[in-house]
């Protein structure tokens, strides 16, 4: 058995072509000279790990600890990949237009598994704006034409989007980050994007970034308002309040805004992510406090039981 204690978590930071320097001046984040795009706050994959920064198992990648007990992610857990990947995203310009395809196609053509996930706004220059699903009326089929004839523009539903939105994009649902907008990102543990269009750029070399189309199209779908919410809170149940942002079959999410002490609870059913958005604050669990401050990003182990968040900062927790 594994030591369950508040585990702080290292980042992966990645360098993109629409990325800035935000999430360095904002979280202080290390960019090693280069535009940074995202840092991957909680990532269990091999090539992109979160490593152990506090504690008895400080240095211990996160997966090397989760292997040695898998009770710390909890009895929601039935799978064999780390279930979520939690980001921070900084856009300083437009990112590709692109969708993601469900559980069942990437089975079938993929490697990683679907991608459904959701957006929490955590900055947006005034008129920032996203791609937010298709234009009202345009089906897949009007959709698949517009690209043919290089009017995707048309095709396209715009939405303007301001600080504390929240934004869930199931998969299947076309959407793009506009520039200007930093963003706490929650999805499926998966890297599958398929580009449809990426606005005719080119990269450092000179090259345009590789696009998706045909897959693109088998998968891209309309969804309707309703539908949106109906998948954004399947998993709905009695615990679920106005500080939860989403709580489908992949994750449950609340954002909490503590003043003061806040007595939460990890249970036996899930790990939870803790992802400081704003604010500083410390963490105390049987007599020893964790020091926390915006960008910090923390790994729960399940039926870790009783801890308090005490301070003033907002804290995003994500579960199963």
């Amino acid at each position: 058995m594994m030591k369950k204690y508040p585990i702080k978590v290292s980042y992966v930071a990645k360098s993109r072509i629409w990325g800035g320097e935000n999430l360095c001046r904002i979280f202080g984040k290390e960019n090693g000279g280069e535009n940074i795009g995202e840092t991957w706050e909680l990532t269990v994959r091999d090539d992109e790990m979160s490593n152990i920064v506090n504690g008895e198992y400080a240095g211990m990648p996160l997966g090397e600890y989760i292997e040695g007990d898998k009770s710390v992610l909890g009895t929601k857990y039935d799978g064999e990949r780390f279930p979520l990947l939690i980001k921070f995203i900084d856009a300083q310009d437009k990112l590709s237009v692109q969708v993601h395809p469900d559980d069942d196609y990437a089975a079938a053509n993929e490697k990683d598994p679907g991608k459904t996930e959701m957006w929490y706004i955590l900055d947006a220059k005034e008129g920032a704006k996203i791609v937010y699903g298709l234009a009202d009326g345009v089906s897949r089929d009007d959709f698949a034409k517009a690209v043919a004839e290089g009017k995707i523009d048309s095709a396209m539903g715009y939405t303007p989007v301001k600080k504390g939105e929240t934004y869930f994009i199931p998969s299947g649902m076309l959407h793009a980050i506009g520039e200007g907008i930093i963003i706490a990102e929650i999805q499926q543990n998966s890297d599958l994007t398929y580009r449809v269009y990426d606005y005719d750029r080119r990269d450092s070399e000179g090259k345009t970034r590789e696009l998706h189309v045909e897959k693109s199209l088998a998968v891209v779908k309309p969804f309707t308002e309703d539908e949106v919410n109906a998948i954004r809170f399947e998993a709905k149940d009695s615990e679920d309040n106005e500080e939860t942002l989403a709580h489908c079959r992949y994750f449950r999410v609340k954002k909490l805004a503590i003043k003061g002490e806040r007595s939460l609870f990890a249970s036996e059913e899930s790990f939870a992510s803790l992802l400081c958005i704003s604010g500083e604050g410390k963490i105390c669990h049987e007599g020893k406090n964790y020091s926390v401050k915006a960008g910090d990003s923390y790994f729960i182990p399940a039926s870790m039981k009783e801890y308090t968040v005490d301070g003033e900062l907002e804290v995003i927790i994500s579960t199963l």
